[in-house]
């Protein structure tokens, strides 16, 4: 029985592959299966690959597909996997060899729908340890969880009776998908270890920053029509306020003024404002925003209109 099985999109990354792929076929956990998806490389990443399908066929799903990007690479590897659980690893990072025999044993052990893990930011020169907070339930994780795909696994079961997919051509993926299957994790358990090497390069997706930074208005439009349609919008709509405005005023507007063409910029400042208080007129108000401690938290409290002008300033010198 396959117990994990891992998703691979791959794209252009021969400089990568073989150390991704190292460290997942010679994990601890024996009952698993490497779901790897070429999309489209135009690299020797294909050639990478087949050296480790040639050794490694009981192991590794070889796929390949036309470039569709991430999500779609995701997307058209899911129905291939047998595993119970299903997770994701970006081809750039690697991961300790023991990472999925943990999970998996968590998971067993508390019978979860998601296991998460910690992980380790790897820049050239030095590393962070990235210690995420724990939850407690549902709501809980709409405010701490760590909005990413790689270091999770989710129950198949899940995925497939709500027919989760990553939405294509979009970038922040990770946060669509993420809260909208959120609310069909009832177990959410957590390996308190860093198991997971983030690998920062330059030219990477998540540190490109272009007009392709207001595709998080796109993705949060998706979420919040998912939460209306599916009547849990009520139920979460505090939570939901607050971790809208901590997107749009935090993560999202630092990516902003980091975009160089500084028309594009304003105007995407300016969406900026005006989409968060379209959506949410009394964000002010909202009882996270008031009860919350923090620096993040101080820093929201300081927003208004002036402010916020003056916050955009100050965040375009500091990039």
């Amino acid at each position: 029985m396959i117990k994990v099985s891992v998703i691979v999109p791959a794209y252009n990354v021969e400089k990568y592959i073989e150390k991704c792929l190292n460290t997942l076929v010679n994990q601890t956990l024996k009952e698993i299966e490497i779901i790897v998806v070429n999309d489209g490389s135009t690299d020797n990443t294909k050639e990478k690959i087949e050296e480790f399908t040639t050794k490694y066929p009981e192991k590794i799903i070889y796929l390949e597909k036309e470039n569709g990007g991430l999500s779609d690479a995701r997307n058209f590897g899911m129905p291939y996997a047998k595993g119970e659980y299903i997770g994701c690893i970006d081809s750039d990072d690697y991961i300790e060899e023991n990472m999925y025999e943990e999970m998996y044993k968590k998971a067993k052990e508390e019978n979860s729908d998601m296991v998460e893990c910690d992980f380790i930011w790897e820049y050239p020169n030095s590393k962070r340890i990235d210690v995420g907070k724990i939850y407690n339930n549902k709501k809980e994780a709409m405010l701490y969880a760590r909005v990413v795909a790689w270091n999770k696994i989710i129950r198949k079961e899940i995925i497939e009776k709500q027919q989760a997919q990553y939405p294509k051509g979009l970038r922040y993926e990770d946060v669509e998908f993420f809260y909208k299957i959120l609310p069909s994790l009832e177990k959410i358990s957590f390996v308190k270890k860093p198991l997971i090497h983030y690998i920062q390069r330059e030219n990477s997706i998540a540190n490109t920053q272009n007009e392709r930074v207001k595709e998080i208005f796109d993705i949060w439009d998706n979420v919040l029509e998912f939460y209306k349609k599916n009547n849990l919008y009520d139920e979460y709509e505090q939570e939901l306020e607050y971790t809208y405005t901590r997107f749009l005023l935090c993560s999202s507007l630092l990516r902003i003024v980091r975009v160089a063409d500084k028309e594009k910029r304003k105007e995407l400042e300016k969406r900026t404002w005006e989409e968060l208080n379209k959506k949410f007129p009394i964000w002010k108000e909202n009882i996270y925003l008031k009860t919350e401690k923090g620096k993040k938290n101080l820093y929201l409290k300081t927003v208004n209109k002036a402010t916020f002008k003056i916050y955009c300033k100050i965040f375009e010198k500091r990039k």
